[in-house]
């Protein structure tokens, strides 16, 4: 029968304190006690039957067998960190696939990506724009972003934003036959729906005002259609604030009342919970995040 191996933590202090020779650092180095380093060795000698160190003048030495110990297993240990680092730097490079909604891969993701691009070259992006049917990571997935209340079970999620929910219109509506000069003028135009027409009947319901049937009006399946349509000015929006910000800021859209809706649901940047530091799902989500905090300080 093989000879039984030592227990990798006792190989691990053994390793540190042969280098450093010395039970102290080698304690620091690897986050434990020196008791802690002290109890491996002492449970390595046992279950060699060797003694491996030897004390002299207060010096910690290794022993013959010690010393013929270390060098053999330095070289092992040498190969486990080179195998490490080269796994970890093709991590950080290739393809990575981002699964998210056609709204948000359209009004925020693919404007900003390269930047992305230009910081990670080594790593090529693909978009795999889908509805989110099931909240699910599928095999050919890295990482994603989802839309929702943040309740995803064996994920590690990063909420980006607060969402708001703003009316939104085109200018021409401000000069058109209809007047649109305050909240109770919205009664009188098209109200364009997004998904439902749940939001609409809580943006009244919180700004106070009864009376408007929102019972009429196209709805459309995905955000940057509803935001495209209020743009052709075929009625007002009620749209997220993140989606229609480019619009916003171009002038194609305006604001006409200053009503927003703070939206139980979020945007989220997802990934397995034991990929959050790998190589490229790494670099992205940290892009990802700094964009949104940079982006978040410059608008306050």
């Amino acid at each position: 029968m093989a000879a039984r191996l030592p227990p990798l933590n006792a190989l691990r202090a053994f390793e540190a304190s042969a280098r450093q020779l010395s039970f102290t650092r080698a304690a620091e180095e690897l986050f434990v006690t020196q008791a802690a380093i002290s109890h491996q060795i002492k449970s390595l000698e046992e279950h060699l039957g060797l003694k491996l160190f030897m004390r002299k003048n207060r010096a910690l030495l290794l022993t013959e067998e010690g010393q013929s110990y270390y060098s053999d297993i330095k070289n092992v240990f040498n190969l486990l960190h080179e195998a490490t680092e080269k796994l970890l730097a093709r991590g950080a490079k290739g393809a990575i696939t981002v699964s998210l909604q056609p709204s948000f891969a359209i009004q925020w993701l693919v404007p900003r990506l390269n930047a992305f691009n230009l910081l990670n070259p080594d790593i090529d992006v693909r978009i795999k724009a889908v509805d989110q049917p099931d909240s699910s990571l599928t095999e050919d997935v890295d990482i994603a972003i989802y839309h929702g209340r943040g309740r995803w079970p064996d994920v590690h999620v990063d909420k980006l934003h607060t969402e708001y929910l703003v009316p939104v219109c085109s200018p021409l509506l401000m000069n058109g036959k209809k007047p649109l000069n305050s909240i109770h003028d919205l009664s009188s135009h098209t109200l364009l729906h997004d998904t439902s027409r749940r939001d609409w009947k809580r943006w009244f319901k919180e700004a106070g005002i009864k009376g408007v049937n929102v019972n009429h009006g196209p709805i459309f399946s995905h955000s940057a259609m509803v935001v495209q349509a209020a743009v052709y000015g075929q009625g007002i929006a009620l749209a997220h604030s993140v989606l229609a910000k480019p619009d916003i800021d171009a002038g194609r859209l305006i604001t006409p009342v200053s009503h927003t809706l703070v939206s139980k649901d979020a945007f989220y940047l997802v990934c397995r919970e034991h990929q959050v530091d790998l190589g490229k799902i790494a670099a992205f989500r940290e892009w990802v995040l700094e964009t949104v905090a940079q982006e978040e300080q410059e608008n306050d």
